[in-house]
């Protein structure tokens, strides 16, 4: 699964993994803010590869968790979805808007190979493959942001509201639609229009 080939994912051992996400996420989700202790220890749990002082607003969604790498001073607004059957890298220092989505499950084109079907011992699964994503440090994304798998996002850049991610993009760039598109490069003009505004 996590070589992008096609696996299963009614596989007992994946199922198990997912299950015990999903329990870590049903957790997190209940306690209130204010519990912290708690919180954070089941963030340590559900992603035993993030760094220091990562916020969480929740709720959260996990397939496993346990495949997702997170930097420190990390923020993550709430309904921040991860679907990490492909490995999932998130830099240092990024911001995460409402209702982001990092997706790399992929299904095959054709019906005949995507849909479910039935096993010898008379379980139903279905054929997937994941691309990894990678998210570089100093990120920013609006709420509503949905990245497909296989996609690389460089560091320094701005995704606009409401985009869809299909493909890379280098860093220090703005990029906003559906698909997302890069509009222009972030430059030094943009700390003097900061420092205008803030007078």
């Amino acid at each position: 699964m996590l070589d992008g080939k096609l696996y299963n994912p009614a596989d007992p051992q994946l199922t198990a993994m997912r299950e015990r996400a999903g329990d870590l996420c049903t957790r997190y989700n209940a306690l209130p803010r204010g519990d912290h202790e708690a919180r954070a220890a089941v963030l340590d749990e559900l992603l035993p590869g993030h760094g220091e002082n990562l916020d969480v607003m929740g709720p959260i969604f996990f397939d496993y968790g346990v495949h997702t790498t997170v930097g420190d001073r990390v923020f993550m607004n709430f309904n921040f979805t991860v679907l990490d059957c492909a490995p999932v890298t998130i830099g240092d220092d990024v911001l995460f808007g409402p209702n982001v989505s990092l997706l790399p499950p992929m299904h095959p084109m054709r019906w005949q190979d995507r849909n479910v079907r039935r096993a010898p011992d008379g379980s139903y699964y279905d054929y997937e493959y994941g691309r990894s994503i990678v998210i570089g440090s100093n990120c920013w994304f609006g709420g509503n942001v949905t990245v497909l798998g296989g996609v690389t996002i460089g560091e320094g850049c701005v995704i606009g509201a409401g985009a869809v991610v299909t493909r890379d993009i280098p860093p220090h760039s703005v990029a906003v639609g559906n698909p997302a598109r890069v509009i222009r490069q972030i430059t030094e003009a943009d700390a003097s229009a900061l420092q205008d505004y803030a007078r």
